[in-house]
């Protein structure tokens, strides 16, 4: 296998030349009623890393980063970075990852999905990323010709609440309708997922109570948990997973094991790399840990 260019975009100190977001909902977003200032806010995190966080996201957005015609092997990622349902961190959860996918020949598509819900109304969005996530993969799919890109193998990714995005699009796919007619005829159901260091269960013990918070509410039922812990969504359809994290993780491991166990007892196709060390919300960022090796071990399986 050829040398994969995995370390390359991790010193930047300056934004990316990006293309324009395009919003996902130009006749609306379902539900909401623009009242206030609609504008995300942007803040910088880091010293060394140019590493931006954006946050108000009330309009959502997707941002096409297509292959190179010359490697272009038909596979598109659509990629929701993490934030724990309070923004996205945009850099090294997004558009980090986009080049890492443009160098092996696949086209990414990276997601703002809505978050937080405004003036501090935990739930008031539940089904906002979940139903954004959809119709983004409805909108590749629905472009595939347009972008090289092979409808059968659309896959979606996630880093942390971005993870847990991801999953609820690979096993509550067939939850909620499109109110476009003609992208509601198109499946939403990705063919793979990928989850890194992800929020999966939202029931009480090991979730990640600030991305329930944000997500469910403060005191969601025990039937919301249950519909919205995708490890307890899992049938045989589910799409093939791969999956990464550390044993020292701030989300905790327990979250990606029961998935791997839920798609093993389901018989979907399942990956799973447990590293000893090295915390949450890293990317691709290299540190000497054994954790650095993870995007080369998706490259081999994405190939497979």
């Amino acid at each position: 296998m050829a040398d994969t260019p995995t370390r390359f975009a991790l010193m930047h100190d300056a934004p990316y030349d990006v293309p324009e977001e395009e919003f996902i909902w130009p006749e609306g977003v379902p539900g909401f009623e623009p009242d206030g200032d609609n504008t995300p806010v942007v803040k910088e995190r880091g010293e060394k890393l140019y590493c931006r966080f954006i946050s108000n996201i009330r309009i959502p957005s997707l941002t096409a980063f297509p292959a190179k015609a010359e490697n272009n092997t038909g596979k598109a990622v659509v990629v929701c970075p993490g934030g724990g349902y309070s923004g996205v961190a945009i850099d090294h959860e997004g558009y980090d990852i986009a080049r890492f996918f443009n160098s092996q020949g696949i086209s990414a598509f990276i997601l703002q999905y809505r978050c937080p819900a405004p003036d501090g109304r935990h739930g008031l969005w539940r089904e906002g990323p979940l139903s954004d996530a959809l119709r983004s993969i409805r909108l590749v799919r629905s472009r595939a010709a347009q972008y090289g890109i092979d409808p059968n193998k659309i896959g979606v990714m996630g880093f942390s609440s971005g993870g847990h995005v991801a999953a609820t699009a690979s096993t509550l796919y067939g939850l909620l309708e499109d109110p476009n007619p003609a992208l509601n005829a198109i499946s939403a159901r990705p063919d793979f997922s990928i989850l890194i260091y992800s929020v999966i269960s939202l029931y009480e013990g090991y979730c990640h109570i600030g991305s329930r918070h944000n997500l469910l509410g403060l005191a969601p039922s025990f039937d919301l948990m249950k519909q919205y812990s995708p490890e307890k969504q899992v049938t045989p359809e589910t799409p093939p997973v791969f999956m990464a994290l550390t044993e020292d993780d701030a989300v905790h491991p327990l979250n990606s094991i029961n998935y791997y166990a839920a798609c093993l007892q389901n018989h979907v196709p399942a990956e799973m790399h447990i590293y000893p060390e090295g915390g949450h919300g890293y990317g691709m960022r290299v540190r000497g840990l054994a954790i650095d090796s993870w995007i080369d071990r998706l490259a081999e399986w994405i190939k497979r």
